[in-house]
């Protein structure tokens, strides 16, 4: 998985690792000082756990997601499958000739996320593997949400229509074929497209 080894955000470090003989991914939630030590550590164990959760439903649901080997609560961590190949934005970023066929593939993964009720938050290329067979991993379940509206849906997609238009300039027309296979694959197109709508003139006006 390239591009992922050492990474530091704002809440989580994600860093290399092994276990019991495979190659792994921990996703660790450090301890925050400004924080009262028992509210940080309810925190740090809430968010694991309902990242966890996330993964395993979305997984059940056919979408790839690393498969969780191990769940520090106290700890705050996440040891996962580190999977094949590269992150979305690096193979675009050097193969901008696959973005068509690629950006179906990221429309019909999301589709079948957002059928299962359950939303990303953080919909980037950057938290996207491609797989050596053409499939794609959704990574950092950390901001997701299941049981989720059609708001939800719409916020989704508009914060990766904004991801995308910021980080592949000269693409829009493979975000397009991106959009068009996701309303091939929703069953209520014709509302989606519609929050979608809102939600950008929401922000032109605010």
């Amino acid at each position: 998985m390239e591009g992922c080894a050492g990474i530091a955000g704002a809440e989580a470090e994600v860093e290399e690792t092994e276990f019991l003989g495979r190659a792994a991914m921990v996703k660790i939630r450090p301890p925050k000082g400004y924080r009262l030590p028992e509210l940080d550590a309810h925190i740090r164990s809430t968010r694991t756990r309902s990242e966890a959760r996330i993964m395993h439903e979305a997984r059940l649901a056919g979408v790839r997601t690393p498969c969780i080997y191990d769940l520090d609560l106290k700890g705050g961590a996440i040891v996962m499958e580190r999977m094949p190949g590269t992150t979305v934005k690096a193979h675009l970023d050097s193969h901008p000739e696959d973005a068509g066929k690629v950006c179906r593939e990221i429309g019909r993964t999301v589709a079948r996320l957002h059928a299962a009720g359950i939303t990303h938050g953080d919909l980037t290329t950057s938290n996207m593997i491609l797989l050596p067979d053409g499939g794609i991993c959704l990574l950092d379940m950390s901001m997701g949400k299941t049981r989720s509206e059609l708001e939800d849906i719409g916020v989704d997609l508009r914060l990766l229509e904004r991801a995308f238009s910021s980080a592949h300039v000269g693409l829009e027309d493979a975000f397009s074929e991106l959009m068009d296979e996701y309303y091939t694959n929703t069953s209520n197109p014709d509302a989606v497209r519609k929050r979608v709508e809102d939600i950008r003139n929401r922000g032109r006006y605010t």
